[in-house]
């Protein structure tokens, strides 16, 4: 049964205070207490005990609730609520006991201060209350006079406050925490500068209108004075971006700002505030535009803020240094390969079709190095980079590597055509005006790979292509050039596995005398059998062993081959000559005469059975390497043949100086040598040959009629399908037989 808590109340609230605690307030606000407690005559004497009562400069405003559910629906609905005083015994014995749970536990409203009163303390002793519950206070209602009950609530209100203060701090240093983390993530200025505005407004908590501004010079690309500009903006307008702050059009703004950055403090005024903001060489000045005045708490909270966004604001731009150090080129401020290679990723990705990347490379630009200085070199392709920024505007650009220069634009602007026209008039370099050219490498949109290192890579192929097309200086990729790249990367792998396995062979084609038709020697031929049986042509295999460097170790392969040849046959065959052929990368090594004469003798042959065929245009690539080379190995007794002659564009001056012993018509000029009027180039060599004191010997030879007219002409040796066919050693041992 429900005790009354009424034979009490004649204690409640006895005046025993001697002095005035109403105080005068001129303040609106006011602080919320609720009252709870089934006797409604409880809620009267409490209001009218603290009628008038002002607690740091606020009233109080009262909520009242009968039960400890009407109590719980209030505090839910009433989020100002600062203290509640609270009858333990109402509908249930532990009703205001399960008010404070709901609060505490439910709520989560640690803040809210709480008087327990209770007229039957046997319901709940203090001591476990205390203990048990979050509380302020505990009090019997026998206790409360009017002077104590004011003494609980200033102590209860007190409390509220600097939990609050304490809660506000926390919160507002937990915003500045996570705006700091969020703003360490930014490295462009631009989006530093309206980060960090968002976050003052945060901070603040109200609408704001605020400019970040800095000096341009240094700061914008392509800004050279020293006038206010707005790097970042909310509430004004878009357009004011990297604009002068005088388009604010508000001249206290631009005069509170200039004032500031001169003053190097911060403003804080009543309705607007300018902040200085500077850590190193970095200054700037953000201009806010307040609705209310900031509290106390807000202007410490906003310090410490300001401390945090100016050592921000330096590492934004030391990482756009560092930036710009890993990313552009020093010499031509253009982005660099690795820049390169992100816009190239962005070209490959995006959507816009009509688009091509282009590589650009300065044609002999070693030379004018070399010639006119490094300097001079540095200004031409600073030159080179100025122009090129003229094509279009929508292109970008990139300087590559030394020479080499990228660019990525539309296809209808980056053609082979207004690539070629940048070169059309000289760059000037200091005071020097050079002519140049240059190659171009091209890739559209629609063969670009996916990534931008692939890209690069295409448009490299594309580059090496144009370098060694002597008519166009262009190229575009397109897949089928990968496609050939892998073939002949194949092709070589398998060469120089198969070679490693003695796959290749030395065959031999006999050479004869037109005088005596006897065997006089052979030429030596390489051929290529794979593991299937079939052969490769060495119109294929030849370039390819050239170009991978290969040829090196064939050639002394086969040169080797040749004279364990002559060994073979110098028993029987001691008049026979082998002739191998030679090609420039052998004669560029140094050590090219030394390994022939070393083989020669190892072999125990006469040098004068070796003959070395070398090719017309093998003289026209390193004509003195050659001539001097050959002069040593004729020197040693080594016979000489010119091959080919007749077909290439080399001087006549060269032919006096080789030391030759004989020249080789090519089959070009022995196919249609019996028909009439076809014979003149062949009739001109051999008589050149004869005047020169040289063989002269034509290959080719398939018919009778050609070795007819070949006799008319003087001709001496032969070789040929009419004779005999390249054949293996075994075959050519027998051919000889055969023949004598």
């Amino acid at each position: 049964m429900q005790v009354s808590e009424n034979s009490h109340d004649d204690f409640l609230f006895i005046d025993d205070s001697d002095e005035d605690e109403i105080l005068a307030c001129s303040n609106n606000e006011t602080w919320q207490v609720l009252i709870v407690d089934d006797d409604p005559e409880i809620h009267s004497v409490t209001q009218l005990a603290l009628s008038d009562l002002v607690v740091l400069s606020r009233r109080l405003e009262y909520l009242h609730a009968y039960s400890g559910k009407d109590a719980c629906r209030l505090i839910e609905e009433h989020d100002d609520i600062v203290l509640v005083l609270l009858d333990v015994v109402m509908e249930t014995d532990d009703a205001g006991l399960n008010v404070v749970k709901h609060i505490r536990e439910t709520l989560q409203r640690k803040d809210i201060r709480i008087v327990l009163r209770t007229g039957q303390p046997g319901y709940a002793p203090e001591e476990s209350v205390i203990k048990e519950y979050d509380i302020n206070d505990y009090k019997t209602k026998t206790e409360l006079t009017r002077r104590k009950l004011v003494t609980t609530v200033f102590a209860a209100i007190r409390s509220f406050q600097q939990i609050a203060t304490v809660n506000e701090n926390r919160l507002g240093l937990e915003k500045i925490v996570s705006g700091a983390t969020e703003l360490s993530s930014q490295h462009s200025l631009s989006k530093y500068s309206q980060g960090v505005l968002l976050q003052l407004k945060t901070l603040i908590g109200g609408e704001i209108s605020a400019v970040f501004c800095a000096r341009g010079q240094g700061i914008i690309d392509n800004i050279d004075d020293l006038s206010f500009y707005v790097l970042a903006q909310i509430g004004f307008d878009e357009n004011l971006i990297n604009q002068k702050l005088n388009q604010l059009q508000n001249k206290q703004v631009s005069k509170q700002v200039k004032a500031c950055f001169l003053q190097q403090k911060h403003e804080y005024l009543d309705d607007n505030l300018n902040l200085y903001v500077a850590k190193g060489d970095y200054r700037a000045v953000i201009h806010v535009r307040l609705s209310t005045t900031l509290t106390e708490i807000q202007t410490q909270l906003m310090n410490v803020f300001l401390t945090g966004v100016a050592v921000g604001y330096e590492n934004v731009h030391l990482f756009k240094k560092l930036t710009n150090a890993a990313y552009k080129d020093s010499l031509t401020n253009l982005p660099n390969r690795l820049e390169f290679v992100r816009l190239l990723d962005d070209f490959a990705q995006n959507d816009f079709k009509n688009q091509v990347a282009a590589l650009i490379d300065i044609n002999h630009f070693s030379d004018i190095n070399d010639a006119l200085g490094q300097d001079i070199g540095n200004k031409l392709l600073s030159a080179v980079g100025q122009r090129m920024q003229s094509i279009d505007h929508e292109c970008q650009f990139a300087r590559v590597s030394a020479d080499v220069f990228g660019i990525i634009g539309p296809a209808d602007c980056l053609t082979p055509e207004s690539l070629m026209a940048l070169f059309h008039q000289p760059f000037r370099a200091g005071e020097q005006h050079l002519p140049i050219n240059a190659c171009f490498g091209l890739c559209t949109k629609e063969h670009a790979k996916s990534s931008g290192v692939q890209v690069l890579n295409q448009i490299n192929i594309a580059l090496n292509i144009a370098k060694k097309n002597r008519l166009e200086h262009f190229a575009y990729y397109h897949s089928d050039i990968e496609d050939q790249m892998q073939w002949r990367l194949n092709m070589i792998r398998q060469l120089r596995n198969d070679f490693s396995n003695n796959c290749l062979e030395l065959w031999y084609q006999p050479q004869l005398s037109l005088t005596t038709g006897k065997v006089i020697g052979a030429e030596a031929l390489l051929r290529w059998r794979t593991a299937d049986g079939k052969f490769v042509s060495p119109a294929v295999f030849i370039p390819l062993a050239e170009y991978s460097g290969l040829i090196v170790e064939i050639g002394d392969w086969v040169i080797s081959q040749a004279c364990k040849q002559l060994k073979m046959l110098e028993t029987s065959y001691a008049d026979l000559s082998i002739s191998v052929n030679v090609s420039i990368p052998q004669f560029r090594q140094e050590s090219f005469v030394h390994n022939i004469i070393n083989t020669i003798t190892q072999h125990k042959i006469k040098p004068s059975k070796l003959e070395l065929e070398i090719t017309e245009n093998i003289l026209m690539d390193e004509p003195q390497i050659v001539i001097d080379a050959l002069t040593k190995l004729k020197a040693q007794g080594i016979s000489i043949a010119l091959d080919d002659f007749g077909t290439g564009y080399s001087s006549l001056s060269y032919l006096q100086k080789l030391p030759l012993d004989r020249l080789k018509v090519d089959r070009a000029f022995v196919t249609d040598i019996n028909k009439e009027g076809q014979s003149i180039i062949a009739e001109t060599i051999i008589n050149l040959g004869k005047k020169m004191q040289l063989k002269v010997i034509a290959e080719g030879i398939e018919e009778i009629e050609q070795q007819e007219r070949l006799i008319e002409l003087g001709c001496d040796e032969v070789q040929g399908f009419y004779y005999a066919k390249p054949m293996p050693s075994d075959e050519f041992i027998n051919f000889l037989q055969k023949k004598s």
